[in-house]
């Protein structure tokens, strides 16, 4: 028996000096990696700073493109909904006949008055909860509305927040799984904290942390830019992501291209492109370019505005488009037009012009509406720069899958190498970034230092001695439940469009934030996902910021109850009115139509709202909205 534990014990140690092993290796071939692209990521990042400083100039005319109040909450709390864009919260119209409407109002302002009762809305959402068809997604949305709904009371909302948080905390302590807590948004307090977080670190985003973040993410998307963009398969040869990275090599030349908006009275605008761009990402860059100092929600929408552009050849005016009878095709495949495909070289003047006013002469190529259609038939079969590989002819495929993955080994260290100088680019942004929102003092959020504390508060009340479950509950309650959202999302705080390739490079940049804010460990070896290798050297560095983060927050002033209602009202004063309050409350009678019969129930087993008359009340309201006779 004794030999049989020896032997193991040997083992364990033998393979655990072989893992170490291979991680230091790994770790010396990363930084001798790191080392070869050096040079190059300061020429790159010398370009890019001398590139970005006229948009940096326009940022410091213009102001950074936030988002207003009212417009950022719709976005960070109902844009992720099913309906998106189109949810009525961020529409604002109820529809509600006009006869009925002055009725309805008045019972929803009761509503409202109803909702202001604590123990009404504790039952209210403890009923939801208990009901098996109350999805997840469901949670969110109504924690969405209630945030809206309460916004005039910030106050109390955060006592609402508080009573259920320490509901929750109860039942992980009793379950002996405290650590647990606060990992996803199960519950509606859950999804409460995040919104409250929204709310409370607007300013400092507006003040503080937005010029680093707006900064990395021009500075992403002027890199992906800059190199080429796979149209249709949304991969770019300068990205952080190797699943968005653009493998194969293709050949390409930047251009500078002259521009006439017609109508607009201007000048020509000089217009960086490559020849490789199709005529859509021609576009899309014209109009980045010429309306740069507007905020984008006032940009003109490229395909509903404006007609394709169309290019004063040296023997024949020609449209530009995507897919006409001139692209190439190869079997029953289609490639997408590119500048390269038209012939169009430096220097060369296109033409850009609204929907109704194009001036094209009557000798230009044209397709005819019902080519035009036929083109566009078979849209799901065209590629850009390169073939899908799983499209390939399959005979070829299976000759050659030895050998491809021969290649596909050997060239992994040159993407590895792409992706490294990418990152050296772009690490002044993205440390920046890090620094503004990981900086202990003076700059941290009221609603920060005050939750941090109450967690504390509940951790010593608990008698949780354990640091890491602090640890997890901090990084589960800001972090991860604010910053990565806005990481990942910078269009919920900004008036900018976020493609596809620049997401993907955000997304490495935002689990790498996510990695820093744990105190696990993560050992590389040669299957450790990429965005790990790309910030190995990095990410001690970044977790003991996270940690003197947290230790300096732990040490400054404590906020009071009362600076914290001071400060919450004052959020209120500002901003209420600007909220769709009357609809997000319309929105939430729903849900008391949907499980009225077991909120009754329930509010007439409460002792406490028996003797507030809270059935009566909600009876006499559902009778109201409703159009109905109470039974009462």
């Amino acid at each position: 028996m004794v030999v049989v534990i020896a032997v193991s014990v040997y083992c364990y140690w033998r393979k655990s000096q072989q893992a170490e092993r291979e991680y230091e290796k790994i770790k010396s071939q990363l930084e001798g990696l790191e080392e070869s692209v050096r040079d190059r990521c300061k020429k790159e990042f010398t370009d890019l700073m001398i590139e970005m400083e006229d948009q940096t100039n326009d940022v410091h005319e213009a102001g950074i493109p936030v988002l207003d109040y009212k417009t950022y909450t719709d976005r960070v709390f109902f844009l992720p909904s099913k309906d998106g864009d189109k949810d009525v919260m961020i529409t604002g119209k109820l529809d509600i006949p006009e006869p009925r409407r002055p009725v309805v109002e008045q019972a929803l302002y009761q509503f409202s008055n109803l909702l202001n009762s604590k123990s009404f809305l504790i039952n209210f959402i403890h009923t939801l909860e208990n009901q098996r068809e109350f999805s997840a997604r469901a949670k969110v949305y109504f924690a969405s509305l209630l945030t809206v709904a309460l916004h005039g009371k910030l106050e109390y909302y955060t006592d609402i927040m508080r009573t259920l948080f320490l509901e929750l905390l109860e039942q992980y302590v009793v379950a002996k799984n405290p650590k647990l807590m606060l990992r996803r948004s199960e519950t509606v307090v859950e999804r409460m904290l995040s919104n409250w977080m929204s709310i409370c670190l607007y300013q400092y985003l507006k003040d503080s942390a937005g010029e680093p973040l707006y900064k990395l993410f021009k500075a992403i998307k002027h890199q992906v830019e800059k190199g080429p963009v796979d149209a249709v398969q949304k991969k770019a040869k300068y990205t952080l992501n190797d699943t968005g990275l653009l493998g194969d090599d293709v050949e390409y030349a930047p251009l500078t291209v002259s521009v006439i908006v017609q109508d607009e009275g201007v000048d020509a605008i000089p217009v960086k492109v490559l020849n490789c761009d199709t005529i859509s990402q021609v576009k899309e860059k014209i109009i980045d370019q010429v309306y740069r100092g507007q905020p984008c929600s006032c940009w003109p929408r490229p395909d509903s505005v404006w007609e394709e552009p169309w290019w004063p050849g040296p023997k024949l005016a020609q449209i530009l488009s995507d897919l006409d009878l001139t692209s190439q095709r190869e079997g029953r495949w289609k490639r997408v037009n590119t500048l390269m495909h038209y012939n169009v070289r430096d220097g060369a003047t296109l033409i850009l012009s609204k929907v109704g006013v194009s001036q094209q002469p009557e000798d230009s190529q044209q397709d005819l509406p019902g080519e035009r259609h036929a083109l566009l038939e078979e849209e799901n079969r065209v590629w850009h720069l390169v073939r899908p590989t799983d499209e390939v002819d399959e005979g070829k495929s299976k000759r050659g899958s030895v050998k491809e993955k021969e290649r596909t080994k050997a060239i992994t260290e040159i993407y590895l190498t792409r992706l490294l100088s990418v990152k050296g680019t772009l690490q002044q942004f993205v440390d920046n970034f890090f620094q503004s929102v990981l900086a202990p003092g003076h700059a941290v959020p009221p609603a920060v230092k005050y939750f941090f504390d109450f967690l504390d508060e509940q951790a010593e009340k608990h008698n949780i001695q354990d640091e890491d479950t602090i640890h997890i509950w901090k990084t589960n309650s800001l972090p991860l439940r604010f910053w990565v959202n806005i990481l990942k999302n910078p269009h919920f705080i900004f008036d900018v469009h976020v493609h596809e390739v620049v997401d993907a490079s955000l997304s490495v940049i935002a689990q790498t934030f996510m990695d820093a804010c744990t105190r696990t460990e993560h050992k590389l070896s040669r299957d450790s996902p990429s965005n790990k290798l790309l910030y190995a050297k990095e990410i001690s560095t970044y977790k003991k910021m996270v940690e003197d983060y947290y230790k300096g927050i732990r040490q400054m002033v404590q906020v009071s109850d009362q600076d914290m209602n001071t400060h919450l009202a004052e959020i209120s004063r500002a901003h209420t009115d600007s909220l769709n309050t009357l609809v997000a409350l319309h929105q939430l009678y729903q849900y008391t139509q949907k499980y009225y019969d077991e909120i009754i129930n329930a509010l007439e087993e409460d002792p406490a709202a028996q003797k507030m008359q809270l059935a009566f009340r909600l009876q006499q309201i559902a009778a109201a909205l409703e159009n109905k006779v109470t039974d009462l």
